[in-house]
Formats: structure tokens, C-alpha cells, sequence
């Protein structure tokens, strides 16, 4: 792998990634998102993943979390946000750290 980036999510909110040169793919739903990822996952290190997407695939990208990588980062699409991205990025966080840095409160551990 050489630090490939990639997006999966709907045909709007990919347009600025791929005029960016960030390889762009096109999943309208959770399904076509999953056959998707199953295929590009070996040949990228970061993947941006529709927050819509991301929350309906939740019990199959916790497969990712074992390896260093690919790296999938839940962000807005053109929608909106819906705060899955940040609470994912937020439960990372304490998980490698043990502390919430984002809102400075500790887990307990």
C-alpha cells in the first residue's frame, strides 16, 4: 500500500473528494456500500465512508479495527452530519488512549 486514499458514499456528497483526487466510489446504500469496501479494502489506507453508510455497517467495519489498516473515517455527506462520525472517532479515542480527549473526561479505567 502506498497511502491510497479513497470515498464511498452518495454521488453528490463525493464529487469535491474526487475533483481532489481522492478516488471516488458511488454507494447509494448500505448493501452496494459493503461490496464496495470488500473490494478496495487491501488497496487503501484511508477511507472516508458516508456517516449514513458507516452507521448502517457498524457490526461489519468493527472487522477493520483489529488491523492498521484501512483506516475508515465516518464523515457528513452532503446531507449533514449525523454524529456518528464524531462518537466513532470519540470511542478510538478512549479505546487508545483510555480518555476521552475530545471532552477531557476519563473512562473509569
Amino acid at each position: 500500500m502506498t497511502g491510497k486514499t479513497a470515498i464511498v458514499g452518495d454521488g453528490d456528497s463525493i464529487m469535491v473528494f474526487k475533483a481532489a483526487g481522492v478516488a471516488a466510489f458511488p454507494a447509494e446504500d448500505e448493501k452496494k456500500a459493503r461490496e464496495i469496501l470488500r473490494r478496495i479494502a487491501r488497496e487503501y489506507q484511508i477511507i472516508f465512508l458516508a456517516e449514513e453508510l458507516a452507521e448502517a455497517l457498524g457490526d461489519f467495519l468493527g472487522r477493520f479495527d483489529e488491523e492498521p489498516y484501512p483506516v475508515i473515517l465516518a464523515i457528513p455527506s452532503g446531507k449533514g452530519s449525523t454524529g456518528y462520525g464524531d462518537e466513532l472517532l470519540k470511542r478510538a479515542m478512549e479505546r487508545a488512549l483510555g480518555v476521552d480527549i475530545l471532552f477531557n473526561k476519563g473512562t473509569g479505567k
